[in-house]
């Protein structure tokens, strides 16, 4: 039935959505084992950034195993709003999340992969929301994030008319921030992720949190909110320690990453 596997490397957590067999469909144990993973991430106080990726070279995620869901939802006994936690809705997941992207990444999985941030896709991937031609809506998450994160125009027509784009096309949208060969998909994902760890986690948690809570805010309270993050970040222990390190031009070494 495949399942969805969280691994280690360092500091690094490796989530891997795990049914080849299937193109990563997911079950609806599966959606669990996802929000799972991205609870434990949170947690961990070992974990600094996660990659998110699915097995094989065929796909990435091609959303819901429709022949359980439909079923399901046709006879009362599961809502959508179950998924949440994979779809990463209403999230306090402050620690960064890159989606690999290595095959096919269609529905429920391009909707998966919107709640990432940083996303490199293999030359071969391929993209769509097909949800409109079967009746149905992309409502994981990305009616209402779509259009934050790409231009209008191209959201529009990913959702209404759900044609496949390739990973050059996703790249031009702003879908994604890289396009490599699928041999190096994932020493990049994990090149990006050593970036990420050097850095300030305190910080990083704080460019997360701000965006989560500033984006929906008008423009003067979000001014305001802004400041009192800022002053949190610069007041912390990471911030004193990266200002001395700054001026000595040596390289700092952040209390955060003792967490």
């Amino acid at each position: 039935m495949g399942g969805v596997r969280l691994d280690r490397s360092g500091a690094t957590a490796v989530i891997t959505i795990d049914r080849p067999d299937k193109l990563n469909a997911l079950t609806l144990a599966m959606y669990d084992q996802l929000g799972e993973a991205f609870a434990e991430v949170r947690d961990d106080p070992r974990i600094g950034v996660a990659i998110l990726t699915g097995a094989g070279d065929r796909a990435f995620c091609v959303g819901a195993d429709l022949g359980e869901s439909i079923p399901a939802l046709a006879d009362g006994r599961f809502d959508i709003s179950e998924w949440d936690d994979a779809h990463q809705k209403h999230t306090r997941l402050d620690k960064p999340v890159i989606g690999a992207v290595n095959g096919l990444c269609l529905g429920g999985g391009f909707e998966i992969l919107l709640s990432t941030d940083i996303r490199i896709a293999a030359e071969h991937a391929g993209f769509a929301l097909p949800e409109t031609g079967v009746g149905v809506v992309p409502a994981g998450g990305t009616l209402s994030r779509l259009v934050r994160q790409i231009p209008y125009a191209f959201a529009m027509d990913l959702m209404l008319r759900g044609d496949r784009i390739d990973a050059a096309t996703a790249l031009r949208y702003g879908l994604v921030n890289r396009v490599v060969p699928a041999t190096e998909l994932m020493d990049t994902a994990h090149e990006v992720a050593d970036e990420l760890l050097a850095k300030s986690r305190t910080a990083v948690a704080t460019v997360k949190r701000a965006v989560r809570e500033l984006s929906d805010l008008p423009l003067e309270q979000a001014f305001h909110r802004e400041a009192v993050l800022g002053q949190e970040a610069f007041t912390s222990e990471d911030a004193r320690e990266g200002l001395v390190a700054f001026a000595a031009r040596t390289p700092p070494v952040f209390p955060s990453h003792d967490s």
